[in-house]
């Protein structure tokens, strides 16, 4: 499995993410997972506090045992837990930081993420816990994730000569590409790594939905209200060239979702969740494929233009 960077840390080009751990997997189940990962190659492992109602971590923790050393272990706050557990506000940081090591069963976090902006809390102020966190040794690397380039450029502003974020974890996938109208150029400019979520675009780019046929039951976007507009014959049509490409080539359109992404400047490891060892192994085989300047022209030009 190739490496790449997050600012010192080394992780692999496929990382796993855990936010089925605990709410779609149970503990055996989140066990085969991560095992089938660590044999494949993978050791970049992305959860968050919220996940699986905070079971993500215990599981994960739990699952990679001694094997904890090897890897490289990503969590996120912010999100709500409940109404006492949410935000950026330093006092709180300090309680979800012990709290995810605990949970973690581990005394450092590699990669520790924002998850998303809290606009009632200044950044440097949630930047300066932040700092004190890596100064004192429990938090290697800072990150952030649903950020807009105002955003991450009022983070750097306001870092000074602390602790910086050094990656962003945004969606972004062959059909939802909005991280390329600023977020993308401003890691360029930052020199800031970008983890795409989603890269599957929720399952639109396995291979099982297609153009006139009866989508599959029971996914992402058959269930959830808020998915269920990105299912649309537009979107199928553009996964209909998607799959052509990809089989002409002696690949999947799976494969084809994770060699775009890798191509990507800046991209550093690509974040995919699974739910079988086989899922595991069909994503980190998928880094294999390096795609040649002709093959991104020609994938451009399936595309529809990205939103603004």
């Amino acid at each position: 499995m190739e490496k790449r960077r997050i600012g010192s840390l080394e992780v692999s080009a496929v990382g796993l993410g855990c936010n089925n751990f605990g709410r779609r997997l149970d503990e055996p189940g989140t066990q085969s997972v991560v095992e089938s990962a660590l044999d494949m190659g993978i050791d970049f492992f992305d959860t968050a506090d919220t996940y699986g109602g905070t079971d993500s971590e215990v599981f994960l923790g739990r699952a990679l045992g001694t094997r904890r050393r090897d890897v490289i272990v990503a969590t996120k706050f912010g999100w709500e837990i409940d109404e006492a557990r949410r935000g950026a506000h330093p006092e709180y940081v300090k309680r979800a930081i012990e709290d995810s090591l605990v949970r973690l069963g581990t005394d450092t976090i590699d990669l520790y993420q924002l998850h998303k902006p809290d606009d009632s809390v200044p950044i440097a102020d949630t930047l300066g816990v932040l700092d004190d966190l890596v100064t004192e040794g429990k938090v290697r690397e800072i990150g952030c994730s649903n950020f807009s380039a105002e955003q991450l450029v009022a983070a750097r502003e306001a870092s000074g000569d602390r602790a910086r974020f050094v990656s962003v974890q945004n969606e972004y996938s062959l059909l939802r590409r909005e991280a390329e109208s600023e977020v993308l150029p401003e890691c360029e400019r930052q020199n800031l790594s970008f983890l795409p979520y989603f890269p599957l675009a929720s399952g639109l780019l396995t291979g099982k939905f297609r153009l006139g046929q009866a989508p599959p039951a029971g996914t992402r976007l058959t269930t959830l209200e808020s998915m269920k507009d990105r299912l649309n014959d537009e979107a199928l049509a553009v996964v209909e060239g998607l799959i052509e490409f990809a089989r002409d080539r002696g690949h999947t359109v799976l494969e084809l979702a994770f060699a775009w992404l890798l191509a990507k400047d800046n991209v550093s490891s690509v974040i995919a969740g699974a739910m079988k060892p086989e899922q595991v192994r069909q994503n980190a085989t998928a880094a294999s494929w390096s795609l040649t300047s002709d093959d991104c022209d020609a994938i451009d030009a399936l595309l529809s233009p990205p939103s603004a």
